[in-house]
């Protein structure tokens, strides 16, 4: 029985082996300029009787993504990397130190009594100037008038005693004992007489300078204690600014250096003003350095309390060299930039790093105090396609599409549609 099954058992084994062999013989690849027999056309249009498919490499017969099928704009591992450059411009820049800051009446002050009483009359009006030494408030000084008047009684009686005894000494009539003390009466009736004086003259408040009265807040009749409000007085002659600057900048600060003040209030408006002040010990609470600057040439329509905005100009470059803060590079405490270098010829353009020393900074612009120069083009898009000096390079304007415009500069771009390297298949022929 075992031996009347092992004819079918090698006809089995001689299937499985032919049934292997075709399946390799048809899943090979055809030999370059081999006819395509029957899998190859199956594979080339789908089915039988499909319409025929365009490869997707953009070729016959190649491959998508292949560097020989990489187009302009396209990956192009085999080309130069795409770049945007720019010149190095020279443009003059300030350094400038910005501060805020409140605009104050060089003097000012709140008129206060310093005795307590009964307003009996107001000399001046609301809002209106006034003079120094003029009269803004009287207090009712009827009892201190009495007072003086006493005083000045008790001066003129000590006085006609000493006249008499400077006699009766004189003919040996009292004792010299007696003259002293009649001269230090009259002394303490004089001081008598000063103090009557004194209070007074403390009913009277009169302006300490010239300037500009507040809105009163207070009125005739009204009793006011010592101390009490009366009105601000401001001398509006000159304004003045006091604000706070970093306590590295005190070298670089001096008296009548120029500075320029912007009002909030007055939009657009420059108004020139020059440090006065400095002071001598730093604020303990910032470590800031206290300046005043009073403006020049007036007070250019505005009033105290507006808040300002204050620029000291620090120093100034009139042929800065400036570069897009794009095109720098920063690698631990240093920066660098990708300069390019002419081209030889025909070569393309070859790129070089540079360490810089950067200073100021300006609307997306940075000042470049060391490495450059006037004229040179650095590379502002790109960079991290760059690894040594001596790259070639391929430069492209950014504001022209398609191939070499910006989708180029960014990475290589996509490959256009129906463009040998392109991604897109094409259309299906009827």
């Amino acid at each position: 029985m075992a031996l009347g099954n092992r004819p079918v058992a090698s006809l089995a084994g001689a299937a499985l082996i032919a049934l292997a062999a075709g399946a390799w013989w048809w899943q090979r690849p055809a030999p370059a300029g081999a006819d395509p027999g029957p899998a190859s056309a199956v594979a080339a249009t789908g089915a039988p009787g499909s319409p025929a498919a365009a490869p997707s490499g953009g070729a016959p017969g190649g491959r998508s993504g292949s560097p020989s099928a990489a187009g302009p704009g396209g990956p192009g591992r085999g080309g130069p990397p795409a770049v945007e450059v720019a010149p190095v411009e020279t443009a003059p820049i300030v350094e400038e130190s910005q501060a805020v800051g409140t605009l104050m009446a060089r003097q000012r002050v709140v008129v206060r009594p310093e005795v307590a009483g009964r307003i009996v009359a107001i000399g001046f009006g609301d809002g209106a100037p006034v003079r120094k030494g003029q009269l803004l408030v009287q207090l009712d000084d009827a009892l201190q008038r009495a007072e003086l008047a006493q005083a000045q009684a008790q001066l003129t009686v000590q006085q006609a005693n000493l006249r008499r005894h400077e006699e009766l000494v004189a003919q040996g009539f009292v004792a010299q004992r007696v003259l002293d003390e009649s001269r230090a009466a009259v002394q303490v009736a004089q001081a008598q007489v000063d103090l009557a004086q004194a209070r007074l003259a403390r009913m009277r408040i009169v302006a300490p300078f010239d300037g500009v009265a507040g809105i009163r807040a207070v009125h005739v009749g009204e009793y006011v204690k010592d101390g009490a409000e009366l009105v601000h007085l401001e001398d509006l002659s000159q304004l003045v600014v006091d604000f706070r600057l970093p306590e590295r900048l005190q070298p670089r600060v001096r008296v009548g250096q120029p500075l320029r003040l912007q009002v909030d209030a007055r939009p657009g408006q420059t108004v020139p003003a020059r440090i006065v002040a400095i002071d001598p010990a730093l604020d303990a609470d910032g470590r800031a350095l206290v300046v005043r600057a009073a403006l020049d040439g007036g007070r250019h329509g505005l009033q105290p309390g507006m808040f300002v905005r204050v620029a000291l100009e620090l120093g100034r470059d009139d042929a800065a060299l400036l570069v897009p803060e794009e095109a720098i590079v920063p690698q631990g405490q240093q920066f660098f930039v990708w300069r390019l270098r002419p081209a030889a010829g025909e070569a393309p353009p070859e790129v070089e790093r540079v360490a810089v020393r950067l200073g100021l900074r300006r609307d997306g612009q940075v000042q470049v105090t060391q490495g450059l120069q006037a004229g040179d083009t650095i590379v502002i898009a790109g960079q991290q396609r760059l690894q040594r000096d001596g790259t070639p390079v391929r430069v492209v304007d950014p504001n022209r599409p398609g191939p070499g415009g910006p989708a180029g500069a960014s990475g290589g771009g996509k490959p256009g549609a129906g463009q040998p390297g392109g991604g897109a298949p094409a259309r299906p022929s009827a």
